[in-house]
This record gives C-alpha cells, structure tokens and sequence, in this order.
C-alpha cells in the first residue's frame, strides 16, 4: 500500500461568492449550509471550520483534483499546501 503525503485544502469564505467551478473540478467539495464551498466531511481525514476559512486535512492520491479546484477558482478563494505548511491567504 502507498502512503500518501498530507495536504491541506483550504477555503476563504470572506473570498468564496458560491460560483462552485470547484465542485466540477473535485468531488469532495460541497455546497455548505451557508451557500459556500466547503467538503464532504466523509472525504478528509480532518476537517476544521472557523468563521473566516473552512480547512480539510488529505491524504490521498487526489491532491491534482483539488488544485485543478483551487485553479478554477475566480476568485482565488482556495489554497492547496502540503500539511503543516505556516497558513498563509490563498
């Protein structure tokens, strides 16, 4: 079995206006109870909401999906780092 390295994907829902050109992209996103992107909680091995960002801890083969996701993004409101990476905006 292969391990994976651990990434984090991370959401600015200051940034984040619903268009969901992330949903497309990546199925492990989801449209959250206030109409923003957010993730499934079944997919991440860790997910942690606050009022400003919503972050989700993989460690999967699919860290392509979501930068394809972040990519698609008009407004810029995803990040992708690898896991333990200092928090920066997206």
């Amino acid at each position: 079995m292969t391990e994976h390295a651990r990434y984090t994907v991370t959401v600015d829902r200051d940034a984040c206006d619903g268009v969901f050109a992330c949903l497309v992209r990546d199925s492990r996103f989801v449209e959250d109870d206030d109409g923003l992107a957010g993730f499934d909680p079944e997919a991440a091995a860790s997910l942690e909401r606050t009022d400003a960002t919503v972050t989700a801890t993989f460690a999967d083969d699919r860290r392509g999906d979501a930068e394809q996701a972040a990519a698609a993004c008009p407004l810029d409101a995803i990040a992708v780092r690898d896991a333990g990476d200092a928090e920066v905006e997206p």
